[in-house]
């Protein structure tokens, strides 16, 4: 089996990995300035998609320029979320080299999308695939590749522990060959009911106090999980930005969710934002939380409610996810202060960080590749891939760390 690796290896972001010059694996571009997008040009005969996140699927639509279709295969999930992430991009910056394709193209997805439930297997471009839970997303999956040679785990990102929103991936297949994300390969998670506790009662302090919580959320996945705490624990909330259309979506795959009702009873509890005539300022005066985007404080509707809650010290804003360096959401953490809508903005609310991390953590990778003993592990989706690689060589496993653009035959 050949395998080439065509980004995500060393870094996170632009995830595309190449199998024996027909099989696509992830197809994503890395948000930079400019952005970067998988090196090299392909013409895979079929594409399997781990899951729906930007950094894995921000380049599939490209894939269908032309007189190009090949089959796309993924979860329904999964396919909703590639076509939303796309028509966002495609509004954000079509037309520019921001964006490698056009509305046609993502006019074309459905066409070519084949949709897959985990555990079933189908053949795509001479290979027998199967997805399994990955634990990350709704959706989201590991994918195992078999070309009758050799049988290779692509794990993509995933979790090892359980989160509101979805279960923990469980599932490990025979495999010769593992690809695995690194994401937090140095990193150990508290435990996430002690951060959920934390989370939860200085939210609720704040509130009681008379003052409003901001929670800048990703739209995918956290917004949902923070939905579910804040009616968990009766904490009342709205909720903005797209958020909001991804909720309402994943209401119709009810088999990829941890548990439906939950869910539903989430959503029941929040209050949707339409941003209709002035309703967020109204509602960065009330005593609430506002779960919104973007997570990294980048866009959304938080560029309105950080404004107008920024000034009162009772006020809190609550970062729930990892801030890339040089966000606005960095700053913030780092320095008090951040560009907001263009300008920049010194806020006197308080600031915190809770780390809800959708990743395995550097136990939890172990432990899946611990039932990969005698396969060959390839690390990539991490920037200390190398490192790691040396640790795990260092206790009898085969471990490597590939290069954007390097070809290796397993």
């Amino acid at each position: 089996m050949d395998i080439q690796f065509l980004g995500g290896a060393g870094e996170v972001g632009r995830s595309a990995i190449y199998i024996n010059d027909s099989l696509l694996l992830d197809y994503g571009l890395k948000t930079a300035t400019p952005p970067q997008f998988p090196v090299g040009s392909v013409e895979p005969e079929a594409v399997v998609v781990s899951h729906g996140h930007l950094d894995h699927v921000g380049s599939i639509p490209s894939l269908l320029s032309g007189a190009r279709r090949p089959p796309i295969h993924m979860t329904g999930p999964t396919l909703e979320l590639t076509r939303t992430l796309a028509q966002d991009t495609l509004k954000l910056h079509g037309g520019s080299y921001n964006c490698p394709f056009t509305a046609e193209e993502i006019r074309r997805l459905p066409e070519v999308a084949e949709t897959h439930q985990y555990t079933q297997t189908f053949s795509a471009a001479g290979h027998q695939i199967t997805f399994y839970n990955a634990g990350h997303i709704p959706g989201s999956a590991h994918i195992l590749i078999d070309d009758g040679e050799t049988r290779l785990l692509y794990t993509a990102d995933f979790n090892t522990i359980d989160q509101r929103l979805v279960s923990q991936t469980t599932a490990r297949p025979d495999a010769d060959v593992v690809i695995c994300e690194t994401t937090y390969s140095d990193i150990e998670h508290r435990a996430r009911e002690t951060i959920e506790t934390e989370f939860v009662k200085s939210v609720k302090s704040t509130l009681w106090e008379g003052g409003t919580v901001v929670i800048p959320a990703f739209a995918i996945g956290r917004t949902q999980e923070m939905l579910l705490i804040c009616e968990a624990h009766g904490i009342p909330c709205y909720v903005d930005g797209m958020g909001t259309q991804i909720t309402n979506m994943l209401q119709q795959y009810p088999g990829f969710v941890r548990n439906a009702v939950a869910l539903r009873e989430a959503k029941s509890h929040a209050r949707f934002v339409t941003g209709r005539d002035g309703q967020r300022r109204r509602i960065a005066e009330k005593n609430v939380a506002i779960v919104t985007t973007s997570g990294m404080l980048s866009g959304g509707p938080a560029m309105t409610y950080i404004p107008a809650i920024g000034a009162n010290p009772v006020n809190k804003i609550t970062m729930t996810g990892y801030q890339v360096e040089g966000t606005p959401g960095r700053s913030l953490l780092e320095t008090g202060g951040a560009e907001i809508d263009g300008q920049h903005m010194t806020v006197s609310a308080q600031v915190e960080a809770y780390d809800f991390s959708a990743h395995a953590d550097s136990d939890g990778i172990r432990e899946l590749l611990d039932a990969y003993g005698d396969a060959t592990v390839l690390l990539n989706h991490g920037d200390r891939c190398a490192r790691f690689a040396e640790e795990l060589r260092s206790q009898d496993i085969e471990a490597s760390a590939p290069e954007i653009g390097q070809t290796l035959t397993v």
